[in-house]
This record gives structure tokens, sequence and C-alpha cells, in this order.
């Protein structure tokens, strides 16, 4: 059970006398001030994050991508832009994202299964740093593409270690039924294959097995398997510049305990270092690691509605809002904004207005609320604002940004008449 003291984001979520704060700010100023839903974001905590991946390659050839698909907001990208960071991208609006920030171009990366011609081309013209790329099909697109633009695409194979990420099988990547990269046993093949086209320059090899992984093993199995190929791939005559070990570290969203990103490439660099390769450039792609508790979605009891078998405590953020719980039936920790109860806790089903049975928040929760609370919905700084949608025609919420005892709007609140922008009668 979460309290007070256990809340996932701690430190910089927490009471104080009395009321939920991220940093310095009262999460009920800016409710109140903002409206319902919002999205609220802690920079010191999204710093911290960044900061323990950062001491755990101090001294080594890295560089960190953030893998923005986990939350593509401006404001977020600028903080970490500045803070050194490169960007993983899954999209050509990804790529645009970033270069509006300021991110150098050469430290952008473009993932993905299903890059079209008109991406690879944009991302060519930006002079993005590397494509990791999925599949033999996908190699001979590129070339023709970096070909006809005069140009040559500098590329990384992904590669598929066939290793069990152990977390949702939505989230996970790097098994043989997946639909991501290239198989183990086929790489060197393919490798050999992209190293005699003409439009590209193998220059790394890349290897992501999933998302919300919350023990060292997976990471270190797939890697001795990605070192082994990449021995193989070069005493084949392809010299491969840097290792990327993508991403995927997890978040404490009810109790988890993952490791520390910085304990985490302890482990791995003694394994890179006593295998030869502690000298080779290296990059990794964390998202949610970065964001996931540095976020959380404030939302008001529309309606409480006891039953004979349920009691519903209906709040005006929805599926739409927060998809995870109906797309991974994911488990978010729901908190009052004030540590005072309003008489006896009940267990509530916390659901949305949506139209959808599984238009729910969270199952079974202990809350002593009232019509009128505002709630907060923690770990929501990934996978949230970057999946919402219009769904039943509702307007994205709007985002703050939080650092020390000040708070900035960052997106504002879509209005009803943005909803119809771009259709036409």
């Amino acid at each position: 059970m979460t309290t007070a003291n256990t809340l996932p984001g701690a430190p910089f979520f927490g009471y104080r006398q009395g009321q939920l704060c991220a940093e310095g700010v009262r999460l009920a100023d800016l409710a109140a001030e903002y409206g319902t839903p919002l999205f609220v974001y802690s920079q010191a905590a999204i710093l911290h994050a960044l900061g323990a991946y950062q001491r755990g390659l101090a001294g080594r050839d890295a560089l960190i991508c953030y893998a923005m698909k986990a939350n593509s907001s401006l404001s977020i990208l600028k903080l970490l832009a500045q803070a050194g960071c490169g960007f993983d991208i899954v999209s050509v609006g990804e790529l645009e994202r970033a270069l509006a920030v300021g991110a150098a171009p050469q430290k952008i990366v473009f993932s993905g299964v299903g890059k079209t011609r008109a991406e690879m081309r944009r991302a060519l013209e930006a002079g993005i740093g590397c494509f990791n790329v999925e599949s033999e099909a996908e190699l001979a697109v590129l070339s023709d593409v970096a070909q006809a633009a005069g140009r040559v695409a500098p590329v990384s194979l992904r590669v598929n270690p066939n290793v069990d990420a152990r977390t949702h099988p939505y989230i996970s990547t790097g098994l043989k039924g997946n639909k991501f990269g290239i198989a183990h046993e086929q790489a060197l093949a393919a490798y050999r294959h992209a190293a005699a086209l003409p439009g590209l320059r193998v220059v790394g090899i890349d290897c992501h097995i999933g998302s919300q992984i919350t023990e060292a093993a997976p990471y270190l199995e797939a890697l001795e398997r990605v070192l082994d190929l990449v021995t193989a791939i070069e005493a084949a005559g392809v010299p491969l510049e840097h290792l990327d070990f993508g991403g995927g570290l997890g978040i404490d969203y009810a109790g988890e305990t993952p490791p520390d990103a910085q304990d985490l490439w302890r482990q791995l660099l003694a394994r890179l270092d006593a295998r030869g390769f502690g000298q080779r450039k290296l990059m990794i792609e964390p998202g949610r690691s970065l964001v996931g508790n540095a976020g959380v979605c404030l939302t008001e009891v529309l309606y409480l509605k006891p039953g004979e078998q349920k009691n519903f405590c209906i709040v005006d953020a929805a599926m739409n809002d927060l998809p995870r719980p109906a797309l991974y039936q994911a488990y978010h920790a729901i908190v009052p904004l004030g540590e005072a109860p309003h008489g006896e806790a009940r267990t509530w089903e916390v659901v949305g207005p949506v139209c959808e049975s599984g238009d729910w928040i969270g199952h079974d929760r202990s809350l002593a609320v009232q019509q009128g609370d505002r709630l907060a919905v923690m770990s929501a700084g990934a996978y949230c604002m970057s999946m919402a949608s219009n769904y039943n025609s509702r307007p994205r919420a709007a985002e703050v940004m939080v650092s020390g005892a000040s708070a900035r709007l960052v997106r504002q609140r879509e209005s009803l008449a943005g909803l119809t922008t771009g259709e036409i009668v």
C-alpha cells in the first residue's frame, strides 16, 4: 500500500504541512489555477534521474539519447538537451520536436520498424547521427533513398538477442516472437549485406529488449550475446564504431525495486571491461526511467456512486489522458492532495467519464474522498501525455513544469475549437 512516506517520485513529490507538493509547490494550488486533468512535472526529478546515468557512465565515451516516445513535451526535451542528452526518435514528428528545441542532429538516432521513405529523406537532410535499422528490407530502401539524395546513411542494425526482459508482453521487444530487430542468428549475414550497400555506412550495433525492466539479469544476458556478435561481425571485416544497449529500465509504480541506473551501469561496464570492450563508444536510450516518476496527473472527483458489488469514484481524468491502465492493466498509485481524510476510507473503483468499461484508473483503491476532492495519479510522467488522445472528443490536458518554488505552464489545455482544426465538412 502506498503511504505518505513511500510515494513514487519521493522526495520530489511528498506531503508538506499536510499538502501534497511537487518540489516546493502545492499541487492543490496548481489544480485551482489551471484546472484538471492536469499533468505536473518536477524538473529536479528529471535531472536527478538523468544524473544516475551520467554518474554511472562517467569517464566513458558515452551518449545518453532520451527515448522521447516516453514523453515528447517540448519543455522536457529542452531540459534534457540542455543537460547534454541526445534523442532516440521513432518518427519524423519526433525528429521535428527534437530539432525545435535545439537538439544537435548528430546526437539523434532514428529507431522503429516502419520508417517511410519521406522520413528517411528528412532525417538524412537533417544530418542525424544514426539510423537503427530493424530489417534487411529496410536496409535496401534506406540505401536507395540515401543514394537518391546524394548522401550516405550511417546505420546500426538492431539485433534481437532472444532475451526475455520479464516484463509485460506488450513492452517486451527482445524475443523471437516480437516484431523488432533482426534475429540474432541472421545478424552476421545482415551486417555483411549492409556493408556492401552503396548508400550505407555501418557504424554500430543496437539492442533493446523491452521496457519497465526491473532486474539486471536480462541486461547482462543481452550484453553477452551482443558482444559475441560484435566479435563475429568484426572478424568478418565489418568494424563497429559504437555499441548501443537501448533503454528499458523500469521505475517504482507499486513497490518495484529496479536497479539504480548508476549501479546497473557499474555491472554492465565491468562486463564490458572484462571482455575488452570498455573503451568503445557507448549509446543508451532511457525513456521511462528519466521521466516516469517525475510527473503526476491531477484529477477531480466528479461523483461518488456506491453500489452493491462495487463503489465507483468517477473522476475527470480518463483513459484518453492516462492510457496505461486500459492498455497494460497498469497500476498507478492514487493519493489525495491533502493528508487530512474526508471521512472514513472506503474501497473504490476509480474510473473516468469515457464511455468504455475499460476506462479505469485504479481498481480497489482505499480512499477517504468526497465529491469535489482532487487526487493525484502518481508515476504519470511516461506514456501518459505522449499517448493521450481525443477519444470521446475530449481536449487533451494542460501541463505544468515545477522548478523549486516556481511553476510555469508548458502546454495550454487543448481548446474545444482546436478539436476540429484541420477537419473539412
